[in-house]
């Protein structure tokens, strides 16, 4: 009985010994100041399918607050596609070369000064060593003029083929992205400034905002991209979530919740990687997340794998490791993983623990893609390919029975903020361009 007393001690003592502290409440100073004249521009801008290729895709398209400002499926359907959300599909008349290849990330707190890279590989982060401020793969002339790196982030998703651009044949935009001219006159983004300038509302809200501007041809697309940054910022920031009240000393959490956030901060693990006010350390980590889709690869490469960060570091320590996610919200911004591959969240967290027995178990029937002709499965259905995922993860496995992961997801409710999707300017009803706004 003592030594059992003993090893009880231990064990508790042990855990005290590695748990991490709580984070610091979230707080005014932690975000950079918004204007909300330039906001309520940039919504309208965020809505507005104006400046895809086709003219068919919002920014909203694939990152819309009924889907936690995400989309709701593994991976989205951008060019080519009908509908919103989990019930897009791909359009008979009109079908997508290729899936995109990551699953569409939440929006949610961008405006925080700690937010400095971006997408699930890094590949565009703050650094003041560089022109423009920004370490990006595009070349060094092309970031100048984004105020940030929020803003920045955009100049790819209207270049991307599938996701805005569209088809050589379809669009103007599509065919100078085919013919690499990006910048300058007649390059794609000077075809998406020229389409906003030309409606009369958008030049009269960039004139009385931007004191450089005084036509319509004074408009820039670094411009346009940094009032859609603004109104991102603004919009989604999520500090009211019931864990905020903890953090903050008013409230105490009970049951599940409290059992969930003791394993989250102390025995699980979890806030090792998942640290700070936003649950995330912004660092790389391979975790054996499986592979769907067509991935991301070099272009003489065809298995369609997706080696993440190694992708934009070309270093070996780098393989398979993407972005530590924030968990603001998680359980609204389902699918999970870098490619989508998990729809339950209680199922993602367990396998999330011991990563390489789930990629033997991984059963392609929980994957909910929209139907395309493309083989999605390859890296899952081959042996060296799976191991080489599970071979680059550098933790150990961490032994969770089902109510431990109940409890988890208990915690992970907490971060649950209701105020954040309805946003502080909503969805307009109407764009100055009279196109359709994205709305299930």
């Amino acid at each position: 009985m003592r030594l059992s007393f003993l090893l009880s001690i231990f064990t508790l003592c042990a855990a005290v010994l590695r748990a991490e502290p709580l984070p610091p409440p979230v707080t005014d100073d932690m975000f950079a100041p918004v204007s909300l004249a330039e906001a309520s521009l940039g919504r309208l801008l965020f809505y507005d399918p104006l400046l895809s290729g086709n003219k068919n895709i919002a920014c909203a398209t694939c990152h819309h607050p009924a889907f936690g400002t995400a989309d709701g499926v593994p991976l989205a359907i951008g060019e080519g596609g009908v509908g919103l959300g989990p019930k897009r599909r791909s359009d008979p008349d009109h079908m997508p070369e290729e899936r995109i290849p990551r699953n569409a990330p939440a929006l949610f707190n961008l405006g925080a000064y700690e937010f400095s890279t971006m997408f699930h590989d890094g590949r565009l982060q703050s650094d003041p060593t560089q022109p423009g401020g920004i370490r990006t793969p595009m070349d060094a002339d092309m970031v100048s003029g984004f105020a940030s790196v929020l803003s920045a982030q955009t100049m790819f998703p209207v270049l991307s083929r599938d996701e805005m651009a569209g088809g050589f044949r379809e669009n103007d935009i599509g065919r100078a992205v085919r013919q690499g001219l990006i910048t300058g006159q007649g390059g794609a983004w000077d075809l998406i400034a020229r389409r906003v300038a030309d409606v009369p509302a958008y030049t009269q809200m960039f004139r009385a905002l931007y004191p450089h501007i005084d036509d319509g041809d004074d408009i820039a697309f670094t411009d346009i991209s940094n009032a859609i940054a603004i109104f991102m910022a603004f919009e989604w920031r999520s500090d009211t979530a019931p864990f905020d009240a903890v953090l903050r000393g008013q409230a105490t959490p009970e049951g599940a919740a409290l059992r969930g956030q003791n394993l989250f901060y102390e025995t699980a693990n979890c806030a090792t990687c998942h640290s700070g006010p936003f649950q995330t350390d912004h660092r790389f980590h391979a975790m054996g997340t499986p592979q769907i889709g067509p991935g991301k690869s070099a272009a003489f490469e065809d298995h369609h794998t997706d080696t993440g960060r190694y992708l934009v570091t070309g270093n070996p320590a780098d393989m398979f490791a993407f972005r530590t996610p924030s968990l603001r919200n998680v359980t609204l911004t389902g699918p999970y993983g870098h490619a989508g591959a998990e729809a339950d969240l209680a199922q993602f967290v367990a396998n999330h623990a011991d990563p390489i027995s789930a990629l033997a178990r991984f059963d392609p029937r929980r994957v909910r893609l929209p139907a395309l002709p493309v083989k999605d499965f390859m890296v899952m259905q081959d042996p060296e390919q799976v191991a080489a995922i599970g071979a680059a993860v550098k933790h150990d496995a961490i032994a969770l029975t089902r109510q431990d992961v109940t409890d988890i997801v208990s915690f992970l409710e907490t971060l649950t903020d209701r105020n954040a999707l309805t946003g502080g300017l909503g969805i307009p009803e109407t764009v100055p361009s009279g196109l359709p706004v994205p709305n299930p």
